[in-house]
């Protein structure tokens, strides 16, 4: 046997997570190959509670750690780095407690900042470059660590309130659907839950719709004299929250 394939053969039999002895193995590896077993999960639990650090504060430790579990088993790495790891957590919470949406709700936040932490930088749009753009054809580009995600309960609250150290609200479902957006701002994730006609426009705007048709299309929902103004604010808004990369 190969170097090599002992290496591959050592790997899957670890991600298994069987307690029997590794074929091929001499009968001496087996406590060592036991403690590694542990040491490699628990390094993986380890990594998704430092990302999921206000999941885990809601869940308790050890609905936390039997979820990690679980999506350990499901998930191994696939990336260089641990950085990478525990972008399907949601969606094993959301298997996991199907009758409290908030939990995988609150991981998606947890997820989506630290995605936005690692993100690739961009500056946002100066005011002055605002000047010579032409309005009717012009189409948004968006600093690339904005995210959306639809969300039906007060999860932002849950995790505003377990960051500053106070307790959490209940749980409890919004009366209308909601989203959040992610971003970052220098060095700092921020988030920002937002309503339907922002949720909407920004939809809209980062799917390469141009301004005008912008303006067009939510007006036809509305009446125009009540859409555009709207939209200007929210565009004064996304500007001063550095959303905004460029306008061509």
């Amino acid at each position: 046997m190969s170097l090599l394939e002992l290496q591959r053969r050592t790997r899957d039999h670890i991600l298994a997570g069987r307690a029997e002895p590794m074929p091929g193995a001499a009968p001496t590896a087996a406590p060592g190959l036991s403690v590694y077993r542990h040491a490699y999960r628990a390094q993986l639990v380890a990594c998704l509670r430092d990302t999921f650090e206000k999941t885990w504060a809601w869940l308790g430790d050890e609905a936390f750690e039997s979820a990690a579990e679980a999506h350990v088993r499901l998930y191994p790495p696939n990336s260089w780095t641990l950085g990478d790891y525990g972008g399907q957590l949601p969606e094993v919470l959301r298997g996991l407690y199907p009758r409290d949406p908030e939990v995988s709700e609150l991981s998606w936040l947890d997820w989506t900042l630290h995605r936005a932490f690692d993100g690739p930088d961009a500056e946002p749009i100066k005011p002055e470059a605002l000047a010579d753009v032409d309005w009717d054809t012009a189409v948004l580009a968006f600093v690339p660590t904005l995210t959306l995600g639809v969300v039906t309960t007060n999860c932002a609250a849950i995790w505003t309130a377990i960051a500053e150290g106070a307790t959490p609200p209940g749980a409890e479902a919004l009366a209308d659907r909601a989203a959040i957006r992610v971003w970052r701002t220098g060095l700092s994730p921020q988030y920002r839950t937002i309503e339907g006609f922002e949720v909407k426009a920004l939809s809209l705007a980062m799917s390469g719709l141009g301004f005008g048709e912008l303006c067009q299309q939510l007006a036809a929902g509305e009446e125009a004299d009540a859409a555009v103004p709207r939209l200007g604010q929210l565009l004064g808004r996304w500007l001063q929250d550095g959303l905004i990369s460029a306008a061509t």
